[in-house]
């Protein structure tokens, strides 16, 4: 075969017929888009519980430290760290010749404006328990900030990795002020594009990134499909590239596929739960709480729900969180809890309202499932299924414990820290009642309030692991919840599609995202 070389006149002839195909310089945009079960609430990551809300901030924000796909602790936006003997005094150095999207210079001001913000209680973040030990912020020097903190802080730089705790640029807070979760700017990336809730964010590439060479695709779609079938649909039709959750009952059928992959990562840390309120009839009874418990089927919940990608939660904390401990899971036994019900007053059970923090597939079967199951015992349920702004107005806004309307609330939750502190003090402490923070199920106990609390202030991992094992055991014994499942992450990308994964914490990570 003989190969001829284009003369000059030749190549411009053709460019000329061809147009932009054969430009020089131009090449096939890399888009990807993620089709996601929820709707984004807020691109302020400090104003969100929401675990998706902050994955998606991983494209325009960054952070000190960071958590890598397999939930190990990395540095980010500080190379080092160091701490005082007294666990109160945190220096940090931080990476140079980083920029903000709007060409300002990420430096130890900005990492000061930022938790200035979130640790002052008069802003009302939704992340300021994160935060609230932080006593000060100084600026030593431009790549130098030294954190002090009110008390010993042991998950302190675990906080910092969290996936919330993003550097925000000092100007565009100026700028924006409280609508800065319309119009976020960060170091990552990704720089923001358009945000249209309940639809799609969309980012692109920022071209002064300071890792040289990423990221490797031009922008990244996070497109809200809340229906499983449709979230398949669009995997197997190649309008997106990537999906989770992805509909369990039809992992078969999306394995077939030539086109894609399906991941199945049992490592999951993402409890799944029905919180009671603790402060009102029939709830209040702790007999009745434990009936609740005997009368869910845990493993055909697993069965029928998540087809059999889930196992009972066996413990407060689920495996894989440090300082989880271990413990068997509440037993079927219908039975049981007629007992119980009739020993609280309640031979003939009682009516209630039943409702689920999530509106996906999944979820609706869950809650279908729960309604079924508690009937059997007596318990007529009213399900109602809310939307992300119904769950934030009428679960996480709610200013008085006695104002709460929640009565038994299907929910998740994953310790993003790594650490069993974020398990437990968010959800089961009394500092910990909406708004402040999710405790749905206004569940109070001296006790372990003084575990969780004495937990944070020593470094003696043995003192720390009697603390938390004394907490999870009082609490499972009080049982303020349902314990249900940890559900298996499962997802599916296309085989086009690197660099991308599920965290244990049902987080995403796309540090090294690539379409080929």
């Amino acid at each position: 075969m003989t190969v001829k070389l284009l003369t000059s006149r030749a190549f411009a002839s053709m460019t000329l017929v061809c147009g932009v195909l054969f430009a020089p310089g131009v090449f096939a945009a890399k888009d990807v888009t993620f089709a996601v079960a929820v709707a984004l609430e807020t691109l302020d990551p400090y104003n969100t519980n929401s675990t998706l809300n902050q994955a998606a901030g991983k494209a325009y924000y960054e952070s000190l430290y960071e958590f890598d796909k397999d939930l190990k602790m990395q540095p980010k936006l500080a190379t080092e760290y160091s701490v005082s003997a007294d666990g109160l005094v945190y220096t940090l150095k931080l990476r140079p010749g980083v920029k903000f999207h709007d060409g300002t210079d990420f430096n130890a001001e900005a990492v000061k404006v930022t938790f200035d913000r979130v640790s002052n209680p008069d802003n009302k973040l939704a992340r300021y328990t994160q935060f609230n030990r932080v006593a000060k912020t100084e600026v030593i020097d431009p790549l130098t900030v030294r954190i002090t903190l009110k008390e010993p802080f042991s998950a302190f730089i675990n906080a910092l990795a969290h996936p919330s705790a993003m550097i925000i640029s000092p100007a565009a807070l100026a700028k924006y002020g409280k609508e800065i979760g319309l119009n976020p700017v960060g170091t990552g990336p990704f720089k923001f594009v358009e945000w249209k809730p309940s639809e799609y964010l969309k980012v692109a590439k920022f071209d002064g990134y300071w890792n040289k060479g990423f990221p490797k695709v031009d922008t990244l779609t996070f497109r809200t499909v809340p229906d499983n079938n449709t979230r398949a649909a669009v995997m197997q039709t190649g309008e997106a590239q990537f999906a989770f959750p992805i509909p369990y009952e039809q992992i078969s059928i999306l394995e077939k596929s030539p086109k894609l992959d399906v991941i199945d990562d049992s490592k999951s840390i993402m409890a799944r739960y029905i919180s009671m309120n603790t402060l009102v009839k029939p709830f209040s009874d702790v007999r009745v709480r434990e009936a609740i418990n005997y009368a869910i089927n845990k493993q055909a919940l697993a069965k029928v729900a998540f087809s059999g990608f889930a196992t009972p939660l066996d413990g407060v904390v689920p495996q894989g969180v440090d300082f989880a401990y271990k413990m068997q899971p509440w037993p079927y036994d219908p039975k049981k809890a007629k007992e119980l019900l009739a020993q609280a007053g309640y031979p003939n059970g009682f009516e209630t309202t039943l409702w689920s923090a999530y509106n996906d597939g999944t979820s609706v079967k869950v809650v279908q499932f729960l309604q079924q199951q508690l009937t059997q015992v007596g318990i007529k349920t009213s399900i109602e299924i809310l939307e992300s702004g119904q769950r934030v107005q009428r679960v996480n806004q709610v200013q008085k414990p006695e104002d709460a309307q929640v009565r038994m609330y299907y929910a998740g939750w994953s310790s993003s820290t790594g650490e069993a502190d974020w398990a437990l003090r968010p959800l089961l402490s009394t500092p910990a009642y909406p708004p402040v923070m999710n405790n749905t199920a206004y569940y109070s106990n001296p006790k372990v309030d003084a575990d969780i609390m004495r937990a944070l202030t020593t470094s003696d991992r043995e003192e720390k692991t009697t603390l938390y094992k004394n907490a999870q055991e009082t609490i499972w014994k009080d049982a303020p919840w349902a314990f249900l499942v940890t559900a298996n992450n499962v997802y599916v990308r296309t085989k086009t599609l690197s660099g991308v994964y599920v965290q244990p914490d049902t987080s995403l990570w796309f540090g090294d995202i690539d379409l080929k």
